[in-house]
């Protein structure tokens, strides 16, 4: 077991993760909106991203605690930007 901890992969983790979280909120918007096109491509995306933190963070397990920043920063970020861009409407089917 190594604690060794390379600044770039940290850096890329916690990257990684914050627009996985970002890409998770803007699929379960598109999802409560029922926009099918942009709840598959955000989708798409949030596997995409996720790939590269779960590869990157499994050799060390460091990597984790940047991951979980990450994602935090991620979810925080995009529903600010969703609360400031859109009012928050309940329509009832």
């Amino acid at each position: 077991m190594t604690f060794a901890v390379n600044p770039l992969i940290a850096v890329g983790v916690l990257a990684s993760t914050a627009v996985t979280d970002a890409a998770y909120v803007f699929f379960n918007a598109a999802v409560t909106s029922r926009r099918r096109v942009w709840a598959a491509n955000w989708s798409a995306i949030w596997y995409l991203l996720s790939a590269f933190a779960v590869i990157s963070y499994t050799e060390n397990w460091l990597y984790v605690a940047f991951a979980a920043l990450g994602s935090w920063l991620g979810a925080f970020g995009s529903v600010t930007w969703l609360h400031r861009t859109r009012p928050l409407r309940h329509d009832p089917p």
